[in-house]
């Protein structure tokens, strides 16, 4: 199911061991470590290997987590608002990565531009609780999905590149 580049990827990817969520005080503090942790090495990884895709931070209690994601078609880059919480049963549910501006744009989205992860990833993140974190997420959930989505958006004209400009358009 897993090809051989991802399963690469994942594997430079730091597992958690703190099975933790934010009701939890003072081990939520130490999953949160952990998941930075897991979060630089993944984003150095990225960057080692010319794979710098998204950008992430998060609130103070790290709930509340929000950033910027890209795609690269046909040398344009296609940069998108990225927000999630962190479930109340983090680890056990996984976060639902959101993207507000392609909300309705894609059958592969829930309410509120929530993308769909149900199929794929949320079976693999369940039988890796609590192993499985945020990083986890991106690599395995959103990076795919942009994949596959962006370049069938773009094919469509459901989304343009932000300097294409349409002549004629009203100002």
């Amino acid at each position: 199911m897993v090809d051989e580049a991802t399963k690469r990827t994942l594997a430079q990817i730091p597992l958690l061991k703190t099975k933790a969520g934010p009701r939890d005080g003072e081990l939520w503090v130490q999953r949160l470590k952990e998941e930075y942790q897991s979060l630089i090495q993944y984003v150095q990884n990225n960057k080692g290997a010319d794979n710098d895709w998204f950008r992430l931070e998060s609130n103070k209690e790290g709930t509340r987590w929000f950033g910027k994601c890209w795609y690269i078609h046909e040398l344009l880059k296609y940069e998108f608002d990225l927000e999630f919480d962190v479930p109340v049963m983090y680890p056990t549910t996984a976060p639902e990565l959101a993207i507000p501006e392609l909300d309705g744009k894609t059958a592969k989205m829930y309410r509120g531009g929530k993308i769909c992860l149900t199929d794929h990833f949320k079976p693999l993140w369940a039988r890796n609780v609590p192993k499985f974190g945020i990083a986890h997420a991106m690599a395995l959930g959103l990076g795919p999905w942009l994949a596959v989505e962006v370049p069938d958006l773009i094919q469509k004209g459901i989304i343009t590149h932000k300097d294409n400009l349409t002549i004629g358009a009203a100002s």
